[in-house]
C-alpha cells in the first residue's frame, strides 16, 4: 500500500510560514526575473490567476483585490521540503521523494492507514508549517487519485477499500490522472473514455496498441497491480543542464562568457554531488522569442571530451572553446546554458590501456566544495565567472523574501 504526501500550493505555503500576513490573502509566487505565475494560493486561484499568468497582468488584481506576489525564492523552498522529507522518514521506513512537494511513502504492515496518515499530516503542518494531503492507494497512480480527491475533501483519502476505489474512479475525469494528461485525454474521449474507471476497463490490447506501454502500464496500476515501487535512491541522471533567462538582454560577449562560466561552475557542483563524471559539454544561447520584432539568434554548440570529468577547470575551459565565435554583432540575447552530457559514475567507464579513463584533480575540487558548504556558496570561485561581481545578467528578484533558514544573517528575530 502506498501514500502520497503533497504539500498545499507549495511555494506559497512556503512564503506564509514565516510572513503569518500573507495567510488568508492572495498569493502568486513569481519564475526567474519575475516574469509569470509559477504557484498561487487558493484566494489567488479563485481571483481567476492562471498557471503561467504573465506578472504584467497582475497588476489590476494588485490594485483592487490586494494580490500578493513574491520572487521565486528556491533555496527556502528546498530547505523547508528536507524538512518535511526528514519528518516522512522518521514516520516510514521507506520514503520516495518525487519531487520538491510530493513524497512517496510504503505503508506496508501499517494497519490503521487512515489514523496513521492524519497524524502524520497533522505533525507535518505542526512541525514544518506546511499544510498538506495525503492519498493513500494499492499503487502509486491510485495514491495519485487520491491525493487529489484529499484536496477537496478532509485532507486524507484511503483507497484500499475495492468498493471506494471504485466510486472514486466512476467520476474522476481521465486527463487529470498521473500519466495520462490534457493531451491524452482528447484522443481517449474519441474512445469513449472519458473516466478513471472506463480506462481500467478498457480493452487492454488496445490501449497497448493505440498509445503504448506507458498508458498501459497506467491501466494496470489502476486494475489494482503495482507497476512502480518505492525508489528509495534518485537514479543516475544522463545530463546536468543549468541555465538562466537573464534579467535584462545582454550583448556583450564577456558578460555572456562570465554567465556561461557561472551555469558551468554551478552544474559542477551538482556533478560531483552526485559522485558522476561527464564525457560531453555543451553551450547555448538564445535571444528573447518573446521579442520577434528584435533580430534572433540560438547559437547551440557540443564537444566531447578527451576523458571524463568531474574538474570544473576542465570543463571551464571547454566552455570557453566552445564560446568562442558563437555571439552575432547587434544581437541581445536574453537566456544561455550549460549541459553536461553523458553522465557516469566513475567506476563504470570503460578502462585504456594508454589513458585513465578519468582526469582532473579532485583534491582541488573537494577543497574548493568543502570551503563553499561551510562559508556558503560563493565563498571560493573561479575568475572566469567574474566571481562576487554583480553582473548586468543577473536575475530580477525584485520581491524575494529572506533567506529565513538558510542564512544566519537573514534569521527571523522574534521579541518575546
Amino acid at each position: 500500500m502506498f501514500a502520497l504526501v503533497d504539500g498545499n500550493n507549495f511555494y506559497a505555503s512556503c512564503e506564509r510560514v514565516f510572513q503569518p500576513s500573507l495567510r488568508g490573502k492572495p498569493l502568486v509566487v513569481l519564475s526567474n526575473n519575475d516574469g509569470c505565475a509559477i504557484a498561487r494560493s487558493a484566494e489567488a486561484k479563485a481571483l481567476g490567476v492562471k498557471m503561467g499568468h504573465p506578472a504584467h497582468e497582475l497588476k489590476d488584481l494588485v490594485r483592487r483585490h490586494g494580490l500578493q506576489m513574491r520572487s521565486a525564492n528556491f533555496g527556502l523552498y528546498g530547505d523547508l521540503s528536507a524538512r518535511v522529507v526528514s519528518i516522512l522518514r522518521d514516520a516510514a521506513p521507506r520514503v520516495e521523494v518525487y519531487s520538491i512537494d510530493e513524497s512517496f511513502i510504503d505503508l506496508t504492515g501499517i494497519r490503521l492507514r487512515e489514523q496513521f496518515a492524519r497524524d502524520l499530516r497533522t505533525r507535518v503542518h505542526r512541525w514544518t508549517g506546511i499544510p498538506n494531503c495525503i492519498g493513500i492507494g494499492p499503487t502509486k497512480t491510485l495514491a495519485k487519485l487520491a491525493n487529489k480527491l484529499a484536496k477537496s475533501g478532509t485532507g486524507v483519502m484511503d483507497l484500499g477499500d475495492p468498493a471506494v476505489c471504485q466510486a472514486a474512479m466512476a467520476d474522476f475525469p481521465v486527463g487529470d490522472l498521473w500519466g495520462v494528461g490534457r493531451k491524452l485525454a482528447p484522443k481517449l474521449a474519441a474512445r469513449g473514455i472519458n473516466t478513471a474507471a472506463q480506462l481500467r476497463d478498457a480493452s487492454t490490447d488496445d490501449i497497448l496498441a493505440a498509445f503504448g506501454v506507458t498508458l498501459a502500464r497506467t491501466q494496470r496500476e489502476l486494475q489494482g497491480h503495482p507497476c512502480m515501487s518505492i525508489e528509495e535512491v534518485e537514479p543516475d541522471r544522463q545530463q546536468i543542464v543549468v541555465s538562466r533567462s537573464f534579467g535584462s538582454r545582454v550583448s556583450d560577449p564577456q558578460a555572456l562568457h562570465e554567465a556561461l562560466a557561472t551555469f558551468a561552475v554551478r552544474a559542477c557542483e551538482k556533478l560531483r554531488a552526485r559522485g558522476l563524471v561527464a564525457s560531453g559539454v555543451q553551450v547555448f544561447l538564445n535571444s528573447d522569442p518573446f521579442r520577434p520584432e528584435l533580430p534572433q539568434h540560438h547559437p547551440a554548440r557540443a564537444a566531447n571530451l578527451s576523458a571524463a570529468t568531474a574538474d570544473t577547470t576542465i570543463i571551464l575551459r571547454c566552455v570557453r572553446q566552445l564560446f568562442e565565435g558563437m555571439v552575432r554583432r547587434g544581437i541581445d540575447y536574453k537566456k544561455a546554458g550549460v549541459a553536461l552530457l553523458d553522465l557516469a559514475r566513475p567506476e563504470a567507464l570503460q578502462q585504456d590501456l594508454f589513458t585513465p579513463a578519468t582526469v582532473g584533480n579532485d583534491r582541488l575540487m573537494d577543497t574548493l566544495d568543502a570551503i563553499n558548504r561551510k562559508f556558503g556558496r560563493g565563498t571560493a570561485g573561479l575568475g572566469a565567472t567574474g566571481w562576487q561581481a554583480k553582473p548586468e545578467w543577473r536575475m530580477r528578484q525584485h520581491m524575494l523574501s529572506p533567506s529565513y533558514t538558510t542564512s544566519i544573517h537573514q534569521l527571523p528575530r522574534v521579541r518575546c
